[in-house]
């Protein structure tokens, strides 16, 4: 199950939580009980380390090709 990030927008509560992806909507805050928190988005990390190389991005054709 992945981990996601929420922020209530009634408390400003900031809290991960691990849920499956067709309960990732259906979370509350554990701090005022809010049903409505909001996810955030989460940076990509790869074995545990956050990535700044070019080593993923996907490799284009030359230009000039037919």
């Amino acid at each position: 199950m992945p981990i996601y990030e929420y922020e209530c927008p009634a408390c400003g509560a900031a809290f991960e939580k691990r849920v499956s992806i067709a309960d990732a909507d259906k979370t509350t805050c554990p701090t005022c009980g809010s049903t409505h928190p909001k996810r955030k988005l989460s940076k990509v990390a790869l074995n545990g380390v956050q990535t700044h190389s070019n080593a993923m991005l996907p490799t284009l054709p030359a230009s000039g090709g037919t």
